[in-house]
Formats: structure tokens, sequence, C-alpha cells
């Protein structure tokens, strides 16, 4: 699908466990209006959900594209096109909740300090580092890019304290997608 046919009034954000969220995503190629469109709702819906950030996958997109912006001003809203993290330092544990994943919040040991490298929607790169929530971001939504959600860190004492949430989101889950009978609507 080319990024100038997806229907930017269509896309939401997909919970768990939509298989969608356990996919890899695909480099993306195509740059000008329509990825810049993209990542125009895509900020839109992130800030409807009151989050940092919001990856491809997230949005039904196996596109290596994320937004995010960590101070909640509008001009520091970033657009991340086929992100590379680098240059990993320190390391804390801090709990991190995902659009995907509502009411669910999971301890998260990452690296403290990392460095990005990517481009903005209008195809021009350029790097960053960040010793700070940002830099955290970056690692959160990367991870979508690669398959990986903040429930793949859980420890056991985690699993439990969130299973019956887990448990309802996949019982949504399973309602919204039961396919109607033929011929009935």
């Amino acid at each position: 699908m080319r990024l100038s046919e997806i229907r930017l009034d269509r896309l939401r954000i997909h919970a768990y466990p939509d298989p969608v969220l356990r996919k890899a995503c695909a480099e993306i190629t195509e740059f000008g209006p329509p990825l810049e469109a993209l990542a125009g709702r895509m900020l839109e819906l992130m800030r409807e959900d009151r989050g940092v950030g919001l990856a491809g996958p997230q949005v039904g997109l196996l596109v290596r594209i994320f937004v995010c912006n960590a101070t909640g001003d509008p001009k520091d809203d970033m657009v991340c096109v086929n992100p590379r993290l680098s240059d990993f330092e320190g390391g804390a544990e801090l709990e991190e909740g995902c659009l995907s994943l509502p009411d669910v919040t999971v301890p998260v040991r990452r690296p403290e300090a990392v460095t990005i490298a990517a481009m903005g929607a209008d195809g021009r790169p350029f790097t960053r580092r960040s010793n700070d929530l940002w830099a955290r971001v970056w690692q959160h939504e990367t991870d979508h890019l690669d398959a990986r959600m903040i429930i793949d860190y859980m420890s056991t004492e985690s699993a439990l304290a969130n299973q019956r949430v887990l448990k309802q989101l996949e019982q949504e889950y399973r309602r919204r997608t039961k396919r109607k009978p033929a011929g009935r609507q």
C-alpha cells in the first residue's frame, strides 16, 4: 500500500492483542505530503489519548515511523522515520504505559541516555541525543517498530498485577473482531 492510499480519517489506535502490534515494520522510502499528513494525523491521535508517543503499528501501519512529544508543547512535536538508536549509556527502571495497552503499567529497565538518528517526514536526516524522558520514549516507540511491547518486559509480579486488565483487553478484542455470519449485517 502506498502512503497516499491511506485513509487518514479511518486511522485509530489498535489495542493489545491485535496481531498488527506483533509484526516488524518496513523501512519508509516515500517522503513528502502523504507522509507529512500521516505524521500529523498520528500526532492528533497521540494527543487525543494523552500519550507521549505513537508508532506505525499502533495505527495499523507496518512502516517505520513514530511521532512523539515528551513536553506536551506542540513546538516540540517530533516525527521519526526509519529511526536508529545507538550510544546507549546508564540504566534505570521506570514505570511505562502504552496507548495500545490502556490501564497497564510495567516497570521497564532501559538505558538512560541514547542517540537517535532518523529522518523527518520531509526526508531530512537528523540526529539527537537525550538522557531524559525523550530517550525513554524513543526506545519505547522503536520497540513497537520491532514488534516488542512493554509486556515483554514484565516480571512475574508485574504479570500478576496486570493479569486482569490484559484478560479484559483480550476479551474486548475477541468481541470486536468476531466475524458476523454470512448474509447478516
